[in-house]
């Protein structure tokens, strides 16, 4: 079973362009949430994560953080196991 991944991003953002782009690689689905055409979700994306910048990156309940992290993930072969957490 794959866990749920949800990206707050915006379409210009280089990191998360580069986030979206390691996802697809993986075949992993994932709900994205534009801030840019709906800045009210801007606020509750800070809520959530205590963070301003995009992107913010969740796996499930697990908050990764931003693309850097998402990537250190990877490099330390431990996203695989996270998305397919039960």
């Amino acid at each position: 079973m794959t866990q749920p991944v949800v990206m707050y991003s915006t379409p210009w953002c280089p990191f998360c362009i580069r986030a979206k782009r390691l996802l697809d690689s993986k075949g992993v689905a994932y709900s994205d949430i534009d801030v840019a055409r709906e800045p009210a979700r801007r606020g509750e994306m800070m809520t959530r994560s205590g963070q301003r910048t995009v992107p913010q990156i969740w796996v499930g309940e697990y908050h990764v953080g931003g693309c850097d992290e998402l990537f250190a993930l990877e490099r330390s072969g431990k996203l695989d196991a996270l998305l397919t957490q039960e």
